[in-house]
């Protein structure tokens, strides 16, 4: 159904993570990869969906001399909040042992940002999901470190993983929104594009 509203235009995923990229095969949609390097740093100022909304707009600036007419660019960007602060990828299995101990036994929110781009307008949204740990041993924080790959994911975990399944005791609100996208809202998004341009 999608596929065929959006026929007209190109859409253009500008991430390279699998788990976005197989949400958009999901949606039946046809669409194209394209990458180009972003330093993701952002002001002191911001906090909590400003982070993943000015990041997620950030990623889209180097492709804006780039858009044609029919084209429809999505950039997104995932953070997890807790504690009021932001925390991001890991850069190390130590930076992830601590990530994640620090979310053991406590409830913390995920946010992404998606930020779709055409040649005359830009639309930024977010969702918000609560997500709650058990307690967890450093003997499973381990496991999962030494036989997973935390390294591409906001706060060192993936929820779709064995770790999701042992570790998340309570979630609250769009379980793909911590996979790394809102799926329902980016399909909305996508409705109303091409609802707009109908005739």
């Amino acid at each position: 159904m999608l596929k065929e509203k959006l026929k007209k235009y190109n859409i253009i995923l500008a991430s390279g993570s699998p788990r976005r990229q197989q949400f958009f095969k999901d949606l039946g949609l046809d669409f194209e990869i394209r990458l180009k390097p972003v330093v993701e740093d952002y002001p002191d100022r911001l906090t909590h969906f400003e982070i993943s909304n000015y990041l997620a707009e950030l990623k889209s600036l180097p492709f804006e001399k780039d858009l044609t007419e029919n084209d429809i660019l999505i950039t997104s960007d995932t953070i997890v909040w807790h504690n009021n602060k932001a925390i991001g990828k890991p850069y190390s299995e130590d930076d992830a042992f601590k990530m994640i101990t620090s979310l053991s036994n406590q409830t913390h929110e995920v946010i992404t940002s998606v930020c779709l781009k055409t040649l005359h307008s830009q639309k930024t949204i977010h969702a918000v999901t609560k997500v709650t740990f058990k307690a967890l041993s450093d003997e499973e924080i381990w496991y999962y470190i030494k036989n997973f790959n935390p390294m591409d994911k906001a706060g060192g975990y993936g929820i779709q993983e064995w770790f999701g399944y042992i570790a998340v005791t309570k979630i609250e609100g769009s379980f793909f929104n911590v996979m790394g996208l809102p799926v329902h809202m980016l399909y909305e998004s996508l409705i109303e594009i091409a609802n707009k341009n109908i005739g």
